[in-house]
């Protein structure tokens, strides 16, 4: 395989919004990239589509088309797809290509996927993506685990990527993720809980007043509005890792109460997505509101409709 990563050609499994940053930032250094995702095969293919044309990449109509062609394979997909994925590239992947999974599923799911891979004779490492991709786009901060991630590392950051080795063991990397999750997916649930109940009562300035009282290094009126932005648009995908999260959680022989509620709540506000009570998804508009306020009275009004049947 080729040593250069400029050289590389890099298919993209998964092609949301982690993987449409990654073809772009890649593509501006004239790196070759190809991508494959199920959504390309339905109605919602056509905004996928339109990225590829615009941005030169091409695609794959299948996870064997494109790993057969790939020397380095990055794996963007929802947390539930990490093994399954792993599965599908493990039957064409090239002997020494590079499988980097980017995906946000607990350490045991990692550890089934890199044995599909290296199997086949790929080079499987572990990615935990520690804070949201779009501020940081392809230097959003990376840690690396697994056996081959120290030779992985210099690659990456050569293309772009801000990668750091976590650990020769996989897992490691993973289970940092999976813990920050708790926290940082829990916040968010809590957030909109706590807000739009304090708005129902019509006490939701005596209760910010007192957060900021208490954590006075917090916006909690930006943070809110941008925590109901990140749940509503992507309120599914969290539902799914913080499902690996719980299953983490397990893992380490505790029961997680905290994370199974996180992933009801999350779930929650992506089925009221779904009914576009925020708006229709893909207009400029959609979860984009800068008062919070605005999306708890869409869901105190939703409430009470159903309630009032």
């Amino acid at each position: 395989m080729m040593s250069d990563p400029r050289r590389w050609q890099i298919g993209l499994v998964g092609y949301g919004e982690v993987g449409r940053i990654l073809a772009e930032d890649l593509r501006l250094q004239d790196i070759r990239v190809a991508a494959c995702d199920i959504k390309l095969a339905d109605e919602q293919g056509a905004p996928l589509k339109e990225h590829a044309a615009k941005f030169g990449v091409a695609l794959a109509g299948s996870h064997a088309e494109l790993t057969a062609k790939s020397d380095f394979i990055v794996s963007a997909v929802t947390a539930s797809q990490a093994v399954p994925v792993a599965k599908a590239c493990a039957a064409s992947v090239n002997q020494g290509t590079w499988f980097l999974d980017f995906n946000s599923a607990s350490p045991g799911a990692k550890q089934r996927a890199a044995a599909l891979i290296d199997a086949a004779g790929g080079r499987y490492v572990e990615g935990a993506v520690m804070t949201s991709v779009p501020p940081y786009r392809i230097k959003v901060p990376l840690l690396l685990g697994g056996p081959g991630a120290k030779e992985l590392e210099p690659l990456l950051n050569a293309i772009g990527f801000a990668a750091k080795v976590a650990s020769d063991k996989l897992g490691v990397s993973s289970a940092v993720k999976m813990c920050r999750s708790i926290m940082i997916k829990g916040l968010e649930a809590m957030v909109i809980e706590s807000f739009t109940t304090a708005r129902a009562y019509g006490v939701e300035d005596s209760v910010l007043a007192s957060l900021a009282e208490t954590f006075p290094g917090i916006n909690w009126e930006k943070q809110g509005a941008y925590f109901f932005q990140r749940v509503i648009e992507h309120g599914r995908r969290r539902a799914e890792e913080v499902r690996e999260v719980a299953e983490t959680v397990r893992e380490a022989g505790l029961t997680p109460w905290s994370a199974q509620g996180t992933a009801e709540r999350q779930a929650w506000v992506a089925d009221l997505a779904d009914e576009s009570l925020f708006g229709t998804k893909g207009t400029k508009e959609f979860a984009r509101s800068a008062d919070w306020r605005t999306e708890a009275d869409r869901i105190l009004a939703r409430i009470n409709r159903k309630t009032s049947r």
